[in-house]
């Protein structure tokens, strides 16, 4: 039976007064995903392989993906998860800000068109958004979308002391 594959990664959030709580998401690149939306957005993450610990390899990971620096701040736990196709995914979130034009994805490469022998490279992330909780949780891979429930529970008595204005959203949003 070939190693369980793992990955670790941040989901970087902010609080903002037009949408509450929000996160940074990654739409999957490559051919597979180019007119996917719904279930083809990920938490930046990749994979690593023992004796490399999940905490050192999600901020390298973040890094890899983004091409930016993630931010220095307390790193929330929130757990891991296994995904359909066996990958076990494990996620730190990290409160920050970071703008999307920033971010100079990394690369991999694969044979596209399929059998054709020519090699070509597209970006892990070919975008990158911010999301209200409730839209991320139709756009992320389903089984990644417990991350968002962890992030709310780690985060409700803040959000709860966060007042919103009129006809502003509740903090967290539905969801």
């Amino acid at each position: 039976m070939p190693p369980r594959r793992r990955s670790a990664g941040l989901l970087l959030f902010r609080v903002t007064p037009g949408n509450g709580l929000e996160v940074l998401l990654g739409h999957l690149g490559g051919p597979f995903w180019a007119r996917r939306d719904a279930g083809a957005w990920t938490v930046p993450k990749g994979e690593y392989e023992p004796p490399e610990e999940a905490r050192d390899a999600a901020p390298r990971e973040f890094r890899e993906e983004l091409g930016v620096e993630p931010p220095a701040g307390e790193r929330l736990p929130l757990g891991e998860v296994r995904q359909s196709g066996g990958k076990t995914v494990t996620a730190w979130a990290v409160e920050g800000d970071l703008d999307p034009a920033s971010v100079v994805p990394g690369t991999f490469t694969m044979e596209w068109p399929p059998r054709s022998g020519i090699l070509r490279a597209f970006p892990e992330l070919d975008r990158v958004e911010w999301f209200p909780v409730a839209r991320a949780r139709a756009k992320l891979v389903r089984a990644q979308a417990v991350f968002l429930d962890r992030l709310r529970d780690r985060l409700r008595d803040r959000l709860r002391e966060r007042r919103p204005a009129a006809g502003e959203p509740e903090p967290g949003g539905p969801g």
